[in-house]
């Protein structure tokens, strides 16, 4: 008797056992979705953060510098940071991205891909500070490209590239904090340069120059000694790249259209109109970039989500962009009526010199809201596996502002490439969100039933 009854309290001690652990198990998936969410929220909320300190200290450099040069030798050095720009995304040749989309599906992958993304931005930076500086060559002068190219070159592809490398890394692992300091830290290093050239007997864009090369040598070599310190370091070599230079290739292509047709107008504006009008449209358009941050937090919280998302395919990437919509709208539609109503203050801010810079910032105000459009389609493509349409798309986008600004700059100056910005970034909007629904719509087709 004794004997049945403790084994009866045997039975009921493990029925219980198991009834707990069940509990515990779906308590845990419960939890690990608020987890993941908390940690969307964490990490937006660091990126927001970072980039809002920096879109501070870049409108407060922006303002010493655009103010310690004057319209004509800010639109001088505008122009070349333009060309510079364009090339800048062939840095890591979308090795960063590759990392990212991989390590955040498989984190014991980082130090192979590490080491493989600095093997290739090695190579590349140094290839490009000579193709940048042959190119000046033809579109400027010798002179420019020695005082002005070489240095912008080296602060952008050694150390601008380096930073955002390195926090490249750090996104992969969802250590976004990292990533916004490190975001942070090229800003304060600009905001020093800038106040040196104040205190500098030269007030050129030759004198800026160096001291933005340095100031972005010393945000990459933060970034690298951190991410070595945290993360580790890689084997050197450039062997897991050997079947993804197309995959990186569509990474880089993609990101360098969109510097294009966000970038080349002031290129251009600085060759066909002058450099004071070249000086005064970058200015407005420096705003616009500043008043787009808390969206690009976001975006950039959100962006290895993506790759998870599209494990599931295009249909689970775009479930998750149309989610993040509305938010994305609604900062955008802020951004807009923010920037008009701060316009006219412009010149009290800048100085008489900078007048006009109104009436451009107020063309321009609605392109925040264009790009929470386009951005949220692009990485929707890109998380799951079309990053070569979202290229091609961007690659068109970016001729055809080329080509409107060719056409438009000599006949109609700033006006003529603000048009062209806006119906670049609106018609990628267009583009991009009708291939993702033809996308979905063809799979469809393709498989009834399965989506």
């Amino acid at each position: 008797m004794f004997f049945h009854t403790q084994n009866r309290s045997y039975d009921n001690n493990q029925n219980l056992f198991v009834f707990l652990k069940k509990q515990f198990t779906k308590m845990k998936g419960k939890f690990g979705i608020q987890g993941s969410r908390q940690l969307l929220a964490k990490n937006t909320l660091w990126m927001t953060i970072g980039l809002l300190i920096r879109a501070i200290l870049q409108i407060a450099y922006f303002l010493i510098v655009a103010r310690t040069l004057k319209p004509a030798e800010y639109g001088t050095f505008a122009g070349v940071l333009a060309l510079v720009t364009v090339l800048s995304p062939f840095v890591s040749w979308g090795s960063g991205n590759i990392l990212v989309e991989h390590v955040s599906r498989q984190p014991d992958q980082f130090k192979s891909y590490w080491g493989m993304a600095l093997s290739v931005s090695i190579l590349s930076a140094l290839l490009l500070c000579l193709i940048s500086f042959g190119i000046a060559i033809l579109i400027f002068s010798v002179k420019i490209a020695l005082y002005l190219v070489i240095p912008i070159s080296i602060g952008t592809f050694w150390g601008e590239g380096f930073a955002n490398l390195a926090g490249q890394a750090f996104q992969a692992h969802q250590k976004l904090s990292r990533t916004a300091f490190l975001n942070v830290s090229v800003g304060i290093f600009r905001l020093i340069g800038a106040l040196l050239l104040v205190l500098s007997i030269s007030k050129t864009a030759g004198n800026w120059s160096i001291f933005y090369m340095v100031s972005g040598l010393f945000s990459g070599t933060l970034g690298l000694i951190w991410v070595g310190y945290e993360l580790g370091w890689g084997k050197l070599g450039m062997k897991l790249m050997h079947e993804k230079w197309a995959e990186g290739f569509y990474f880089a292509i993609g990101i360098s259209a969109q510097g294009t047709y966000n970038d080349i107008d002031k290129t251009l504006l600085s060759r066909l109109s002058t450099n004071s009008i070249a000086g005064l449209y970058t200015a407005a358009y420096r705003i616009i970039d500043a008043s787009f941050m808390p969206m690009s937090a976001v975006l950039s919280s959100t962006y290895p989500n993506f790759f998870k998302k599209g494990e599931k395919g295009i249909k689970g990437t775009s479930e998750f962009a149309l989610k993040l919509l509305p938010w994305a709208v609604g900062w955008g539609a802020i951004a807009m009526v923010g920037i008009i109503l701060c316009a006219p203050l412009l010149p009290l801010i800048l100085g008489k010199d900078y007048a006009e810079t109104s009436s451009i910032l107020l063309w321009l105000s609605p392109i925040p809201l264009f790009r929470s459009f386009h951005y949220l389609a692009a990485d929707s493509l890109t998380g799951s596996g079309y990053q070569k349409y979202r290229s091609g798309f961007q690659i068109g986008i970016a001729l055809l502002n080329l080509i409107l600004n060719l056409w438009w700059i000599p006949l109609y100056g700033w006006i003529g490439a603000a048009r062209s910005s806006l119906i670049s970034d609106g018609l990628l909007a267009v583009c991009l969100w009708g291939l993702t629904f033809a996308i979905i719509n063809a799979q469809k087709k393709a498989l009834p039933g399965r989506l």
